[in-house]
């Protein structure tokens, strides 16, 4: 095991690397603009733009660019000087961060619950009139977009701009520490919104591999020996049925603190995602490459989580 894990992390860097390059690569050859001009406003002249891009450092070879960049990456953790903001790259992540983080873990927390619930009692009630409402409302919830459920949603039931007046609305966020009541009343919404769909594929990912676990030689011995049900289904069926649940689960946690970009768009939320998004629309890439770094790293922990997570989950996998 402990050598598997250090294989995996020794990829991870590879990984990384491999990411920061195409980045780099993409934004060199195909630039969405020249940060300089954006930053030398109305009233550039071509002195002014070639002063700015010495500054930036944009008038070096793409080598030298992106040499100093993973130099500083692995020396000093240091994602460079955002053109927008002119602040480190890494202050403006950390500062951003604990909102993703926020929205992150209150949607795995209620998709989770919910899609785990609703898989099972599919699952055990199966062709019922409860399994076919269940599922008919999974695609819906899956078929709906996330920015178009909410915007409905604001519509719906925000306290300044809805019909009903029930949750917060768009750029209403404060921190955890500032005021933990108004925190936990801002994110509501964007929670349920983005556990939506995600609870429902999780229930129907679930349903489809509970209902083959179920039909297994060794449930069949479970209640040979007396077992109540619910043990049957919640010990020997879902911990069977789980490993692609947990496999996309460690995939979507992973891509969600990278930043929820539509979710934080819509809602205001200043998270790692809004960062990104500002980052792109104004040609920023420190930023952006500062937040795609941050997605691919958790993206590639999750997964190594996930990997390790197998040989608990399932007895059958072993790891040389």
């Amino acid at each position: 095991m402990v050598h598997y894990v250090i294989r995996r992390l020794l990829w991870a860097i590879v990984t990384l690397i491999i990411v920061s390059f195409v980045i780099f690569l993409i934004f060199y050859v195909l630039p969405p603009g020249d940060p300089a001009v954006l930053r030398a406003g109305h009233f550039a002249n071509p002195q002014l733009i070639a002063d700015i891009r010495h500054t930036l450092g944009l008038d070096k070879p793409f080598w030298v660019q992106y040499w100093d960049y993973i130099r500083a990456i692995i020396l000093r953790f240091d994602f460079g000087y955002s053109y927008q903001y002119s602040q480190p790259v890494k202050a403006l992540i950390i500062n951003r961060l604990p909102a993703t983080i926020s929205l992150t873990v209150g949607a795995v927390v209620i998709w989770v619950s919910i899609g785990m619930t609703v898989g099972a009692i599919s699952a055990i009630r199966r062709r019922s009139v409860l399994d076919r409402l269940t599922m008919i409302g999974s695609l819906l919830a899956i078929s709906a977009p996330t920015f178009w459920l909410g915007l409905v949603a604001l519509l719906l039931f925000s306290k300044d701009i809805g019909a009903i007046h029930i949750f917060d609305g768009a750029g209403t966020y404060v921190g955890l520490t500032a005021n933990t009541g108004r925190w936990f009343g801002s994110l509501l919404l964007p929670w349920l919104v983005l556990a939506a769909g995600l609870a429902a594929f999780y229930a129907r990912l679930l349903r489809s591999h509970l209902i083959e676990a179920m039909s297994q030689d060794y449930i069949r011995t479970a209640r040979a020996k007396g077992l109540h049900e619910r043990q049957v289904v919640w010990r020997h069926g879902v911990r069977a049925a789980i490993t692609p649940v947990v496999t996309a689960l460690g995939v979507d946690i992973g891509v969600l603190l990278g930043g929820a970009v539509l979710v934080e768009t819509v809602f205001n939320v200043p998270g790692v995602g809004r960062l990104a998004y500002d980052g792109i629309h104004s040609a920023d890439l420190p930023v952006i490459q500062g937040t795609v770094q941050l997605a691919a790293f958790f993206i590639v922990i999750a997964n190594l989580v996930v990997d390790v997570a197998y040989a608990f989950l399932d007895p059958r996998v072993r790891y040389a």
